[in-house]
């Protein structure tokens, strides 16, 4: 567990979302236009540093060894979109069902959270449609619009509400590069910003009054990835800067900072592939 710069807590008025998933998605990326093979896997090492959730101001950091995994199917795929099952793909519109998590944190190692019940991991899945704005030599700009459903992970397994997350995403390939930089809007329902950041009343201190985190805006993001792949070793990397400044459980005593940043870096070895080739842009 690593604290952050100490920051003031905010005078008035969501976990890091899929931090692993898009660390491994960069990983995975490919290059695109020439063809690929169906499937690739392998095996990797990612170091992560993520905020417990969005508002902590402490750490989760790890070095762990990530499986590597690409399928470019017709419906289900697992590229650097991340894992998705593809309905319709046309030339301007595209719509999938997709799936993220985010990890789990222990109260014992949250100062803010002491003594309250632990976060579980959560897993999030639904539409998302995708809306391709433009395009040229090397780069696409897209809409993307994401809705989903969002279930804990943990004994009790329980729905928590739904998240948006719109975003403006700019592909582009550059020397060898591929490069994504997105811009992230955030929205939840009450359900879902009440498990991260209510007080109940039993948990209440005079350092944490109780609170009641409403549902609506949930701040914003700014995400930056870079991936190549250099024979049979992928190079990924991200960093994401989230802002919770004006969201709706802002003035919640869990959230310590308003801005944090999530990175990861990983190294993966291609160890066995597909005699079959698909298109390069799956």
């Amino acid at each position: 567990m690593t604290r952050a710069s100490p920051h003031p807590h905010p005078a008035h008025p969501r976990p890091c979302r899929s931090a692993a998933l898009g660390l491994l998605a960069l990983a995975l990326a490919a290059p695109a236009g020439a063809e690929q093979p169906l499937w690739e896997l392998g095996l990797g090492v990612a170091g992560l540093s993520v905020p417990h959730y969005r508002g902590s101001d402490q750490v989760h950091q790890w070095l762990l060894p990530v499986p590597f995994g690409v399928y470019r199917g017709d419906i289900l795929r697992a590229t650097r979109d991340g894992a998705r099952a593809v309905l319709l793909e046309t030339e301007r519109v595209d719509f999938d069902i997709s799936v993220s998590a985010s990890p789990p944190t222990r109260s014992s190692d949250n100062d803010a959270r002491s003594g309250m019940p632990d976060l579980d991991a959560a897993a999030e899945i639904g539409p998302n449609l995708k809306l391709k704005l433009a395009r040229g030599a090397g780069w696409e700009l897209q809409l993307r619009l994401p809705l989903r459903a969002v279930f804990t992970l943990g004994s009790d397994m329980r729905g928590i509400g739904w998240t948006a997350t719109p975003a403006l995403d700019l592909d582009l390939e550059m020397r060898g590069w591929d490069i994504a930089v997105r811009a992230e809007g955030l929205a939840a329902t009450r359900d879902n910003h009440a498990y991260y950041y209510d007080v109940l009343p039993a948990y209440a201190t005079a350092e944490r009054p109780a609170h009641s985190a409403p549902g609506g805006a949930a701040g914003w993001a700014l995400w930056l990835g870079a991936s190549r792949r250099f024979g049979m070793l992928w190079v990924g990397g991200f960093l994401r800067s989230d802002d919770v400044s004006c969201a709706a459980f802002e003035a919640s005593p869990l959230v310590r900072q308003r801005r944090s940043l999530t990175a990861g870096l990983a190294l993966s070895w291609v160890l066995l592939a597909s005699q079959t080739r698909v298109a390069g842009n799956r």
